[in-house]
């Protein structure tokens, strides 16, 4: 039966990664805590997107090195089994997509799950449609926490409703890779699934609405990934919009406007077209925040929207990334904590140095500012860029040794404000890049430091001496 309002002291709605951290440290702190779920207790990323799509990549990527041998070391045949990642998937990630296992890690710190749908009713009012159908209102003496996440976009295109076309989602749940893939979009998702599947056998097409794949990052990246792409069979359809879709039992047709290619024929369809906030089913009219629906509603430096209402995660429009989240969580627990609780008061939040990486091969990293931002931002910037292939340890490395070492400084504060690190183990050297662009290290300094011999790090000694 359904009570009246239960007051806390603090309500986390959506328990994606950030609500989730945010949500146990506060419980595990003492604070009476409810978290608030409609799906899985961790979000996207553990179930449906970083971690078990980074373990189809790492299954792709053993296969591509297999096939490199007869260039550096012998011969060898290789026989792709997908069932082989798709079990690792559901027995070391997933457990199935079955939460209990988070569920428990929360509840087990005094914190109070209650599965279902949560909006604002109030500044510090929360109403929960529980799964069960009933209703609970929640109160919270300290603060409320919004985590909503995002889902995958579906563009309008005709006939694409109702057939069993693939997201992400679907996509981590398969147990077979398909004989043929159409996928619609070239950003991180689709680019790296499409190699994924290419590697296990698959003959993939990519269809792309704009001239480059991954628009965000450097054109050299997106030059080079394409070149790639073409070297390993995958197909890549530029310029190009779906115009119609239909499904039969003998999978998909899709209708395109490119004259030379109108219609594609594959048996299975990634739709992977970015992804559509949920910002708006929580009715934030409801705790006095105006916001139009488009642009992120701002925040102040402890993620508050109004005193007491906290935003994390990709909602905030920081950058739609686990990492992003956790950052933000511990700066909003340490604010919700204060200053006069250990572990309390963690700072503000900076938005300078947001480093992603998409883990293709090449794997592409990048940090703070692209050449193209800095210029539009009026910056008087130096360029620096170094091929790998050209550095000692890419001509160690040979074969799959494709990629670049490029930064940009900022010339009049003399500190880099952008990164990009292209190729074998791209998102770990980046880290090098990530630190220094974040603490703002003045290039002067970085060229005073010892690099080791021979890595791809070493790269970044050559950007530094070849800024221009």
């Amino acid at each position: 039966m359904d009570s009246g309002i239960e007051t806390v002291d603090v309500i986390v709605v959506g328990m994606g990664p950030g609500g989730e951290a945010v949500a146990g440290e506060l419980a595990d702190a003492g604070l009476k805590v409810v978290g608030v779920e409609a799906r899985l207790v961790g979000g996207e990323c553990p179930y449906y997107g970083c971690i078990p799509s980074k373990m189809m990549i790492r299954a792709a990527n053993v296969l591509a090195e297999a096939r490199r041998i007869q260039e550096l070391a012998g011969s060898v045949s290789v026989v792709p089994d997908f069932s082989l990642v798709a079990r690792r998937i559901r027995a070391e990630a997933t457990d199935d997509w079955d939460d209990t296992v988070a569920a428990k890690r929360f509840t087990d710190k005094g914190g109070l799950l209650v599965r279902g749908t949560g909006r604002l009713s109030g500044p510090r009012q929360v109403t929960v449609r529980r799964s069960d159908g009933g209703e609970s209102i929640f109160a919270a003496r300290r603060a409320v926490v919004l985590n909503p996440g995002t889902n995958p976009a579906v563009p309008p295109v005709p006939g694409l409703t109702g057939t069993p076309f693939w997201t992400n989602r679907e996509a981590m749940a398969t147990t077979a890779a398909p004989a043929s893939l159409a996928i619609i979009g070239g950003g991180p998702i689709g680019a790296e699934l499409a190699q994924m599947f290419a590697r296990f056998g698959t003959h993939v097409t990519v269809v792309v609405r704009g001239p480059v794949l991954l628009p965000r990052e450097e054109p050299e990246a997106s030059a080079l990934l394409a070149e790639v792409f073409d070297s390993e069979g995958i197909r890549v359809l530029f310029n190009t919009n779906v115009t119609g879709v239909r499904h039969s039992d003998a999978g998909f047709s899709l209708e395109l406007s490119d004259p030379g290619t109108p219609e594609l024929v594959a048996e299975r369809l990634l739709v992977a077209t970015g992804r559509a906030t949920t910002l708006d089913a929580l009715k934030l009219e409801q705790a006095g925040i105006d916001w139009d629906g488009k642009i992120p509603p701002a925040v102040d430096g402890q993620l508050q929207l109004t005193d007491g209402l906290y935003l994390i995660g990709d909602a905030v429009g920081a950058g739609a990334f686990t990492h992003m989240s956790m950052y933000q969580a511990n700066i909003v627990a340490g604010h919700i904590l204060g200053p006069g609780i250990v572990g309390g008061d963690r700072g503000t939040t900076a938005s300078h140095a947001v480093p992603r990486v998409t883990f293709t091969d090449p794997e592409i990293g990048s940090v703070g500012l692209s050449e193209h931002q800095a210029r539009a931002a009026g910056l008087e910037i130096r360029v620096g860029i170094t091929l790998l292939a050209d550095s000692t340890r890419g001509w160690i490395h040979k074969a799959g040794n494709q990629g670049f070492i490029k930064v940009v400084e900022d010339a009049g504060s003399g500190v880099l404000v952008g990164a990009s690190s292209v190729g074998p183990c791209g998102g770990e050297v980046l880290s090098l890049l990530a630190l220094a662009v974040h603490a703002r290290v003045p290039v002067s300094t970085l060229k005073t430091m010892i690099y080791a011999y021979p890595t791809f790090h070493r790269a970044i000694e050559s950007d530094l001496a070849s800024l221009h």
